[in-house]
């Protein structure tokens, strides 16, 4: 027998042998390559599961205790709001679902112990117009779950602020759909680079809490695609975000959870989006969901059945729902899951380098702290203040947060952080109490300012308070509005008689500067009698710094207003909040007569001017704006030069609106920009505007229309401040979503 012989003898050998082999010596998952896509990947569990391995991804627990009889988690469960078990005989993780975007939640302390680096509130995060700074916090929070053993997080808000009163605007970033969505899809994809998916949430139209269930949001569907739903488009375009959490009002007569037209139509259909949709705790109303674009039951334990086990198999039974949509919804599930890397990169619970967080906590904080007043340079503090007054806020224990499922327990030494009983009834009482991240603004400053005496003085009594005002050479008053999911605010005062404390102690030391702790705006009767005005936010873990560093010129504060400061609520589309004096379960209507003009488009459009407007924000630097270009075409182009003419080193946040369309008048933000300068320095800046931020919505021929014509353009300080203006014309084209 030649050598070849014998070589072709062996390899015909060796075909018959693998032939032979029992399917337990072939790869037993093929779905483990990292090489194919994660639709191929899905496409190959798929087919191996049976029907009730399906169905055990499409419905989860609310991982609390008290949702069991016996008090005990899920089997598996790490204790958190969401969890849907694992299939080991495929090799498919459980899902473990905290709630986020400020933080990594530990509802109830259900984790023993277990703390997190506490975000700024996502108007503070706004306020800095920073896609850089968004992205940060999303990666720090997304590691910090990832070490937690934590693979999916309920982050990603990003519902415009429609009323100032909306007790879940802290969650949010704002009321422009560009800043919304960018900053949105930028924190989304920093959380899923660390294989942690991210959902975007409360879609859609989600825009109060005042008897959310039954709320119902009636819009023109153009004016909703060039709104709320353009920032959810933006957000989707930057950070492909796993999943989509559906919310609980209703949408021109249909539930969010149960909407054809934003699950079916909008998101898979239009903008083609891949990933699952999961249904807000306690949004589930029938198995019929399933058919509507609804992919997962969240929370199963809060609907009144669990409505994707065996009233959802019942209806797979009797033909109502295709087993290929079954199918589908699994296969959204577990390709998200292959994508954002859950298979390939399961979380380590490992140490949390808890110092190098709050460094990027408090980096957002100063950031996002805005200048409202300085009158006569009263900022920075200078040195020569040797008795200062710090009145109020809690200022000598901490930093006030928002409340609900977006609470964060603050790391801090000893696990000690301050708290206090708000109270209430509802799913939400036991969330009712104010918590302080442990970051002390009172201890701050003394640190910053050796040479000075500082006296703090709660502010509970105004005499007292007015007396150590008298006796200072300075007198920070720190003032908090504090809210939280499941309620609105009933007005935009500073609650608990504050308005009085500080026009009183304005009344004794003219040079008081106050600071405040919001998540909304509020109104500021005293502003006239006051030096200066900090807008602080919910400022986070290293609030305190942040805050001192901003009064003390360490931080030049360089922050802009990503919400409107009405007047006065009279000036908002709804002065009274739409069904506050019903019952819960009686549906009624939420007129957006504003439809896509939010916020300062509304007051551009009522000829409003408001206490303080959409982009505003004062700086210890000063910046000039010069050499306007403006480039037509398809799009528009503005370019121009930015010029810190001041004595300190600064941030400028030079903001292109448009302000005509095709001929119309037409206020809308097109494009920002964040610029760092030395004293004397100049850039220059080009923003290219998206085409659907220039279009209308023709819902007719569905998609964006650019209508020929010339169109101008202002750079600008703030909506209601503009500097450089122009124009081009446009050649006009059809845009599809």
């Amino acid at each position: 027998m030649t050598t070849k012989t014998i070589l072709m003898a062996a390899f015909g050998a060796a075909l018959l042998c693998a032939a032979a082999a029992p399917a337990s010596a072939r790869p037993a998952r093929p779905w483990t390559n990292a090489s194919l896509s994660p639709d191929a990947r899905a496409d190959l569990v798929e087919k191996r599961m049976t029907q009730d391995e399906k169905f055990t991804l499409l419905h989860g627990y609310f991982a609390m205790p008290f949702f069991s009889k016996d008090g005990s988690l899920p089997k598996g469960a790490l204790g958190s709001a969401g969890f849907v078990p694992g299939i080991p005989r495929l090799g498919i993780p459980a899902l473990q679902e905290s709630d986020a975007s400020l933080g990594v939640a530990n509802p109830m302390n259900v984790r023993k112990g277990d703390s997190a680096t506490a975000l700024p509130s996502g108007l503070a995060l706004a306020a800095t117009f920073d896609p850089g700074l968004a992205y940060d916090g999303g990666a720090m929070i997304g590691q910090e779950a990832w070490r937690k053993g934590l693979n999916v997080l309920l982050a990603g808000g990003g519902n415009l602020a429609r009323d100032p009163r909306n007790g879940r605007n802290f969650e949010y970033l704002g009321e422009d759909p560009l800043l919304a969505g960018t900053l949105d899809g930028e924190s989304i994809r920093g959380i899923q680079d660390q294989h942690v998916v991210s959902t975007m949430k409360h879609f859609v139209l989600n825009d109060q809490e005042t008897n959310r269930h039954w709320a119902n949001g009636v819009i023109d569907p153009a004016a909703l695609r060039e709104s709320d739903l353009l920032a959810f488009e933006i957000a989707n375009d930057r950070g492909h975000p796993g999943s989509v959490m559906c919310s609980y009002n209703l949408i021109n007569g249909h539930y969010a959870c149960a909407n054809k037209f934003t699950l079916d139509t909008v998101l898979k259909g239009d903008w083609g989006y891949p990933g699952w949709v999961m249904s807000d705790w306690g949004a589930v109303h029938s198995a019929n969901d399933a058919l509507e674009g609804l992919d997962q039951e969240s929370g199963q334990e809060i609907d009144k059945q669990i409505f994707f086990d065996k009233p959802l198999r019942a209806l797979v039974k009797d033909g109502t729902v295709p087993q290929a949509r079954i199918d589908n919804m699994v296969h959204r599930i577990l390709r998200s899951m292959f994508a954002v890397g859950l298979f390939d990169h399961p979380p380590v619970q490992t140490p949390v380098d808890y110092k190098a967080d709050a460094e990027v906590a408090q980096s957002v904080a100063e950031h996002g702290i805005v200048l409202l007043k300085n009158a006569d340079n009263a900022l920075p503090l200078a040195a020569g203040a040797k008795h200062v007054a710090v009145i109020g806020g809690h200022a000598d224990a901490g930093v006030l947060s928002g409340g609900g499922s977006a609470q964060v327990i603050p790391h801090a030494p000893r696990g000690m952080y301050p708290t206090v009983a708000v109270g209430g009834e509802g799913m939400m009482g036991p969330f009712s109490s104010m918590t302080f991240d442990p970051s002390s603004p009172l201890q701050a400053m003394r640190g910053l300012d050796k040479d000075a005496e500082f006296r703090f003085d709660t502010g509970r009594y105004v005499a007292a308070a007015v007396k150590l005002a008298k006796a200072s050479d300075v007198a920070i008053v720190f003032a908090t509005q504090w809210e939280m999911e499941g309620s609105d605010l009933p007005d935009l005062s500073l609650p608990g008689n504050q308005d009085a404390l500080i026009e009183a102690v304005a009344a004794a030391n003219p040079h008081t500067i106050v600071v405040l702790e919001t998540g909304n705006p509020v109104l500021m009767p005293w502003l006239d009698k006051v030096q200066a005005v900090v807008e602080a936010w919910y400022p986070g873990q290293s609030g305190g710094e942040a805050i001192a560093n901003v009064l003390y010129g360490k931080v030049n504060p360089s922050g802009h207003l990503p919400i409107t400061f009405p007047k006065s609520i009279d000036q908002n589309p709804r002065p009274d909040m739409p069904g506050i004096d019903l019952k819960p379960g009686q549906v009624f209507d939420v007129h957006y007569t504003e439809g896509a003009k939010v916020g300062y488009r509304w007051f551009a459009d009522q000829k409003l001017t408001p206490l303080f407007p959409f982009g505003f924000g004062l700086s210890y630097a000063s910046f000039s704006f010069s050499n306007l270009t403006v480039e037509g075409g398809q799009t528009l182009t503005v370019s121009f030069d930015v010029t810190n003419t001041g004595s300190v080193a600064g941030e400028a946040v030079p903001q292109v609106y448009l302000t005509s369309q095709a001929g119309k008048p037409l206020e809308r933000l097109i494009g920002f920009e964040r610029v760092s300068l030395e004293p004397g320095q100049s850039q220059h800046v080009s923003v290219s505007a998206d085409p659907r931020l220039i279009a209308n919505f023709d819902t007719t021929a569905k998609g964006w229309r650019v209508d020929a014509g010339e169109y101008g353009v202002a750079v600008s300080r703030s909506a209601n401040d503009p500097v450089l203006t122009g124009s081009a014309a446009l050649t006009g084209e059809m845009v599809q979503p």
